[in-house]
């Protein structure tokens, strides 16, 4: 029996499920799973986003509606029209085996005669948005008087945007016998107010701790002047080559300005927000599942509908009014059972709201600093030497190979391979020479909360990254396990594509580069150096090998995006355009 079928799914289900690759149950779906299907009872289920919670109720309301019934049985209720989408589409891939049983998306910016249409051929279960579904109940489109279900999924988002009474005149027009199940990542007053006013002793299940953050995210802030935000950006970008991120803005204005800034300064982003039309949204979020978009710079509203498993980082250009939005927005990232990496970056007047934050959530912020020019262009030389070794040779430079022989005659092969390094280094290397430190000192502003080495910290270079299955998480305990080290000994984890960095106290320097001395792993020699980047030691110090192994280093790298910018408006974000940016690449 497998660990599906042990939640009580039918046949039909758990073949979908099998299609869809899933074989280990969520805790939310393990939870809520056996609890609807055993009886007709109301829920309340608070879960992180990204934990699975449109499978724990899809798979059973799909289960429970009667499918030769035309009658529209079950009510989905999303804030956004992404989301809807989104789980019209997901409801209807696990729905695939069962005949008859009809998905039916209503949200704002479509045809409202359309959608009426599809429900009048026979919709058991609507997915929809609190005003489009407010507005077909008052033109008597829909008819949602005889429905079993109702489903309100991210409750607290649905409030905090503002469709409380909404909700309240949609559910007044549903039967009171109904079971409602509610689903929230937070547990404000107001849901609270709703549980209360349309549910029945509704049992409640928790997963991880109520109104705290999602233990696969690491949270980090960065503290710069107020006009250093949008270059400190750019830095945490570069000094990420293969960032896919969420960069988070408080209003539309400032969402569009930095989405163009960026776009100007050559990287790959894009913006969402709410003056876009569906059109625009739909051509945004479809270059960014693409990852045409490395950089997507979205209000908290319009990135509701955002739900892609493998966000590497979520940026807080700024920091929200309520405490529970920062907990949505940092829970982009890490999802999916994969970790992520939630940035903010806050002014010296804004470190209260960090403490706060880290009250709410349960979890501590690392205090890290803006990354330098010599450490941005550390990194982008190893990742340039990755791209190099990864490019697949064209087969017609045959034909160009004896001219350029010629050209490059009596050139030996170190001095070549630090030319063709230095064609590309040289640019953001000269750019990064000339810029200032944007880090304000502010460090010791927690009261020593953050780690402080009685001897000096030492940073490394590992030659492993995301390529060998690592994160920032298995990275600290590989390193920690392997050297034998104490919990705390390695921090401020940086997993790159093929190559990471990390952190320990002076005092186990040589602990760690002895153990890393003639080290393999699957028959791979893993290095480990002292960082040639400030704040980890003046020199690089080899573990041990002889130079000619030296050319494992980073050797796995997959092939990346170049980072190229986009032509025109931000919401047009997507489209290539050949211009390298100034800076480097």
């Amino acid at each position: 029996m497998t660990k599906f079928e042990a939640l009580g799914l039918q046949q039909s289900l758990l073949d979908a499920v099998a299609d869809m690759g899933f074989e280990t149950p969520s805790e939310v779906q393990e939870k809520a799973i056996p609890l609807l299907l055993e009886g007709e009872i109301d829920l309340v289920a608070l879960a992180q986003t990204g934990t699975g919670k449109t499978a724990a109720f899809g798979f059973p309301l799909i289960q429970k509606i009667e499918a030769t019934s035309r009658t529209t049985q079950g009510l989905i209720l999303s804030p956004t029209r992404e989301l809807c989408l989104q789980i019209t589409n997901e409801i209807q891939s696990y729905a695939k085996y069962e005949k008859n049983i009809n998905v039916v998306a209503i949200y704002g910016g479509a045809s409202i005669t359309d959608q009426a249409r599809q429900i009048r051929k026979g919709a058991q279960i609507v997915v929809a948005t609190p005003g489009r579904m407010k507005d077909m109940i008052g033109r008597g489109l829909v008819d949602i008087s005889k429905i079993d279900y109702c489903i309100l999924d991210e409750a607290d988002e649905m409030l905090n945007m503002g469709f409380y009474e909404d909700i309240k005149d949609i559910l007044s027009n549903t039967p009171n016998e109904k079971s409602t199940w509610l689903f929230s990542a937070t547990m404000p007053k107001e849901v609270s107010v709703i549980a209360k006013k349309f549910m029945h002793n509704p049992t409640e299940i928790t997963v991880g701790t109520k109104n705290s953050g999602a233990s696969t995210v690491q949270h980090e802030y960065y503290v710069v002047g107020g006009r250093d935000r949008y270059p400190a950006l750019k830095r945490l970008a570069d000094a990420h080559p293969d960032i896919f991120s969420v960069v988070f803005c408080r209003t539309k204005r400032d969402t569009q300005k930095v989405a163009e800034n960026l776009i100007e300064d050559g990287y790959n982003a894009g913006a969402l927000h709410g003056d876009l039309s569906q059109n625009q949204r739909d051509l945004v979020m479809n270059s960014f599942r693409k990852k045409q978009i490395q950089m997507l710079v979205a209000t908290d509203v319009a990135a509701r509908g955002i739900d892609v498993d493998d966000i590497t980082h979520v940026i807080n250009y700024q920091l929200p009014d309520e405490i529970e939005t920062y907990t949505h927005r940092s829970g982009r990232t890490g999802r999916a059972g994969k970790s992520g990496i939630s940035m903010v970056i806050v002014t010296r007047s804004e470190m209260r709201k960090i403490q706060a934050i880290e009250k709410k959530i349960q979890q501590k912020f690392i205090t890290k600093k803006i990354p330098t020019g010599p450490e941005i262009c550390e990194i982008q030389l190893y990742h340039l030497a990755n791209k190099i070794k990864d490019t697949e040779i064209n087969a017609d430079v045959e034909n160009y190979l004896p001219a350029i022989n010629d050209v490059l005659q009596g050139i030996d092969r170190d001095e070549l391979i630090k030319k063709i390094v230095s064609v590309e280094f040289t640019r953001f290397s000269n750019y990064y020479n000339k810029t200032k430190d944007l880090n304000t000192g502010a460090s010791n502003d927690r009261g020593g909360r953050e780690r402080v080495p009685t001897n000096g910290a030492v940073r490394y270079f590992i030659n492993v990254g995301e390529k060998d299955g690592y994160d920032w998480m298995s990275l600290k305990d590989f390193v920690r396990d392997t050297v034998g080290l104490g919990r705390e000994d390695i921090f401020k984890v940086d997993v790159k594509d093929s190559f990471s960095f990390f952190n320990s106290d002076a005092e186990v320097t040589e602990q760690i580069l002895k153990t890393f001395t003639e080290f393999k792993v699957n028959g791979r020699f893993v290095n480990v150096e002292v960082s040639k980047s400030p704040g980890g030691g003046d020199r690089r110090r080899s573990s041990g090998r002889d130079k000619g192994r030296r050319k494992e280093k980073g050797g796995y790298a997959k092939k990346g995006n170049d980072r190229k910018g986009n032509r025109g408006n931000a919401a047009n974000a997507g489209k290539r355009r050949s211009t390298r940016r100034s800076d480097f690449f």
